[in-house]
């Protein structure tokens, strides 16, 4: 049976894909928490740590929006390495490169326990 992992107030994981979704770049409380190395993230797609009970929906509506330039906020469970789970508060965004290379950049912080539960109660009308 899979446990939570809960992120601590000062936990921020941060992430860098290419336009595909590619993992270019992930912190070390990215690496920590979701049980992968940095070895094993770089170059995989980042629904690597995608959990099943997320909803399709919320990914498409995450890349609808940084797609055309907005920031995405939404509340995100995911999965680690050895199949536990954690949940984050994550932004994302698009962000350009000196030589016009388009990235996405995503921040992950601790939600709060109404945030997750607000999330939980939502995701069971989407699914």
């Amino acid at each position: 049976m899979s446990k939570e992992i809960k992120l601590s107030i000062d936990t921020m994981i941060v992430s860098e894909t290419e336009a595909k979704g590619n993992i270019l770049y992930a912190n070390l409380d990215f690496c920590k928490i979701a049980g992968f190395s940095l070895e094993e993230l770089i170059g995989k797609p980042h629904n690597i740590v995608r959990h099943k009970d997320m909803p399709k929906v919320a990914f498409e509506s995450l890349w609808n929006t940084i797609q055309r330039g907005d920031v995405w906020n939404g509340i995100v469970k995911n999965r680690t390495k050895n199949g536990d789970y954690y949940w984050v508060n994550a932004t994302a965004f698009s962000s350009l490169k000196e030589n016009g290379e388009l990235r996405y950049i995503s921040i992950r912080v601790k939600p709060t326990d109404e945030e997750i539960e607000n999330a939980i109660n939502l995701y069971k009308t989407l699914k």
